[in-house]
């Protein structure tokens, strides 16, 4: 058998998952291109396995680990798309940037104004303008 064939066939579908992963904007389809590419690097080392002639059938062992990792890989993937479809309603990955942490100086006032009726001795977490208490101060010992 020729090395070219298995060669080019791999060429093949990895291009086609490495432009669904820089294409797409679902994020099962982004997982599905990973496992194109996945299986076109399984598909090489089978390849190189069989025209090396090795004994060992290292190729083929370290294409079974890789199955391995893909299957869990796509079993937390999924698990984790779901989720995010679940609190969003949408599994696309642009809608998806706006879940990233801003800085909470930014995304809260700095005024925390609240009288001590309010709070009874305690001190207010830095940034809350709610009067929430943070951390509570240790009781004063009085004798």
């Amino acid at each position: 058998m020729h090395l070219a064939y298995p060669a080019v066939l791999a060429a093949l579908l990895f291009c086609v998952g490495l432009y669904g992963v820089l294409a797409r904007r679902n994020a099962i389809l982004v997982l599905m291109s990973v496992e194109l590419m996945l299986n076109a690097v399984n598909l090489n080392l089978v390849a190189f396995d069989v025209w090396l002639r090795d004994t060992l059938h290292s190729g083929q062992a370290l294409t079974l680990f890789t199955i391995a990792i893909a299957a869990a890989e796509i079993g937390i993937g999924l698990a984790i798309v779901l989720a995010v479809h679940r609190n969003r309603g949408t599994s696309d990955i642009d809608r998806l940037r706006d879940t990233a942490e801003t800085d909470e100086a930014e995304a809260l006032p700095d005024t925390a104004e609240t009288d001590d009726a309010e709070t009874d001795g305690a001190e207010t977490a830095p940034g809350r303008a709610d009067g929430k208490t943070g951390k509570t101060k240790k009781a004063e010992a009085t004798t």
